[in-house]
């Protein structure tokens, strides 16, 4: 008998709704997971590739920003060594990022920019507060966004460009000034694309390497990695985007897959490669405060500090009205602070992936939820399928 306290017709109302937008065209096929009181229900719907191979439990995805706790996790375990330190300017590993100048505000010209009045720390990577990243607008808008551009850092969905190795990287960005003062406001992304540099130098091994012997053998995670091997690109799905004529278009497919090799600067923000199952073990083991069945990953403590609202009033404020009304983030996960919608209960944690795919943990409902599939989201805003596969979680917890 279950004790999951998850109803039968529930999941089956969730997999009629997942299996409506497959169905739709909406996306290809799709991998669902459900974890409740430990019990864990996944279903599979579509297909890998478009007009071939069914979708599998095992099927690889790329899981794109959902890349972003995993590194947060890892450089929880240095700091817990104390090989990193929380409040810690990053100078000390990462030179290249001492004496930042700033720009006075963000549409100024790139020589008109004032002194940072503090290093970045580590925190900051952690929160997104470290003065730079993501920033949407056209050509033109913004003299710092086309100079990010013209340096030949990657900017767009992952692997979109090709990366240089880490040292040449740094460079590059040391070059340009910070958007933002040090801890003065959120900005996506670039934190943890650092952070895999700084991980990397902490650790004295490549960041690669230090995930596969901390993070990926301990729980189980024998799939997920910044490369597919030969042996396993038949499991590989194919990724789409919208073609812009109501068709799709292949983003990345698997014969001739940017996946099939790791890039000299593996992306912490965005370039691994997961299934459902690995996932649910690393899901599971923040769940769980950090445990796995083989031992304890990171302390109780490292995980609730990951996994509360890390940002102050002011720095939410500076970010821009309506962005944080019902969530906050901690070290790279996003933390739900109000409910405003039957899904998702004040204290769930996760994050979505742009390449198509979403997880959140609830710890008030002991639930674990994840949504693979191989179509990449078309703007900042989630698809349907997300907020829909959410609904039908909620809605079949039945206790």
């Amino acid at each position: 008998m279950s004790t999951s306290g998850l109803s039968k017709a529930g999941l089956d109302r969730m997999h009629e709704v997942m299996a409506a937008h497959v169905r739709n065209g909406d996306v290809p096929g799709l991998v669902t997971a459900v974890s409740r009181h430990g019990e864990s229900y996944v279903d599979v719907v579509g297909a890998a590739t478009v007009g071939g191979a069914p979708m599998k439990r095992d099927t690889i995805f790329r899981i794109s920003s959902m890349t972003k706790p995993i590194t947060a996790v890892a450089t929880l375990i240095l700091a817990e060594e104390c090989r990193l330190r929380l409040d810690e300017p990053v100078d000390r590993l990462l030179p290249e990022l001492a004496g930042r100048r700033v720009l006075t505000r963000l549409d100024a010209d790139l020589d008109d920019t004032e002194p940072a009045r503090r290093p970045i720390t580590v925190r900051d990577l952690l929160t997104f507060t470290a003065g730079s990243g993501m920033l949407m607008g056209p050509p033109g808008a913004y003299p710092i966004a086309d100079a990010l551009a013209d340096s030949g850092l990657p900017g767009g969905p992952p692997r979109s460009a090709p990366a240089p190795e880490a040292a040449e990287w740094l460079r590059r960005f040391a070059e340009l000034p910070l958007m933002h003062q040090p801890g003065e406001q959120w900005m996506y992304h670039t934190g943890s694309t650092i952070l895999g540099a700084l991980v990397e130098r902490a650790a004295g091994q490549s960041f690669e390497s230090f995930l596969q012997d901390r993070v990926f053998e301990p729980l189980g995670m024998h799939d997920t990695g910044f490369a597919v091997p030969e042996a396993k690109l038949g499991r590989l799905a194919t990724v789409y985007l919208n073609d812009g004529a109501g068709g799709l278009g292949v983003y990345d497919g698997v014969d001739d897959s940017r996946w099939r090799e790791t890039p000299a600067f593996p992306d912490g923000g965005a370039d691994l490669v997961s299934t459902v199952d690995d996932y649910l073990a690393f899901a599971h083991m923040l769940l769980a405060r950090g445990r796995h069945p083989g031992g304890r990953l990171l302390s109780r403590h490292s995980v609730e500090a990951m996994t509360s609202d890390q940002l102050t009033p002011a720095q939410k404020a500076r970010t821009g009205p309506g962005l944080f009304d019902n969530h906050g983030y901690g070290y790279g996960v996003s933390v739900v602070t109000r409910r405003d919608t039957p899904a998702l209960s004040p204290g769930a944690y996760g994050w979505d992936g742009g390449l198509g795919s979403c997880w959140a943990n609830d710890p008030g409902e002991d639930t674990v939820a994840i949504l693979l599939t191989q179509k990449m989201w078309d703007s900042p805003e989630p698809p349907p399928i997300r907020s829909d596969f959410f609904a039908t979680v909620y809605a079949a917890l039945d206790d």
